[in-house]
């Protein structure tokens, strides 16, 4: 493998939006004040990227376009890195959904697929929508640093991907608000060899 064939895709969630922790899904809240001090904070003075993608959502779109007026760094807003639509559980915090049944969210971890709530995006479906964009992305921008803003159910469907996990089991991936994930894919002779570089780093 030569390293001169690389495609490094630096992932970062959001930091925290106006409203605190919830299943926010596709709700267009903009990052809280402590949202944009952890996402400033996480990538500080490092500008390393040739390119930006961002998801649409003002979450991270807002500081995408931030950090691509001050580089310089050509940006694209790609509606393929939303999150995943939550249905009825949209805009509500997990005590919420608890009060009544206080298994209601746990049942969901453990089988996503055969409890999902009503009117949320099927977790398969989710993971074809992000996979096409990523894929997208990984065959115009080969051989480049990306930048990839995004959310945590993104970043959980690519990093299964990558690491060829059942996406039922992606909510096992913790992803913290504004942390950072590196993923290289390598060209070689048989196609492209896809590594997880490190996961909630630092650059």
């Amino acid at each position: 493998m030569s390293s001169d064939k690389k495609t490094t895709i630096d992932m970062i969630r959001h930091g925290e939006p106006v409203g605190g922790k919830r299943y926010r899904g596709q709700v267009d809240d903009p990052l809280s004040e402590l949202g944009w001090r952890q996402m400033r904070a996480a990538i500080a003075d490092h500008r390393p990227w040739e390119f930006i993608v961002s998801s649409t959502l003002s979450r991270c779109a807002a500081f995408a376009k931030e950090v691509a007026d001050n580089s310089k760094t050509p940006l694209r807003l790609d509606e393929g890195f939303k999150e995943k639509a939550w249905g009825e559980w949209e805009g509500r915090t997990p005590a919420e959904l608890n009060k009544n049944d206080p298994s209601t969210v746990n049942r969901h971890l453990l089988d996503p697929i055969n409890n999902q709530p009503n009117g949320a995006e099927p977790i398969i479906e989710f993971q074809k929508r992000v996979l096409a964009s990523w894929e997208r992305l990984t065959t115009e921008h080969q051989h480049q640093h990306v930048l990839l803003v995004g959310h945590a159910g993104v970043i959980r469907a690519i990093i299964s991907h990558t690491l060829q996990m059942p996406v039922e089991h992606m909510f096992r991936i913790q992803v913290a608000n504004a942390s950072i994930t590196r993923i290289e894919l390598q060209a070689h002779n048989n196609g492209v060899f896809p590594r997880l570089i490190f996961h909630g780093g630092q650059l």
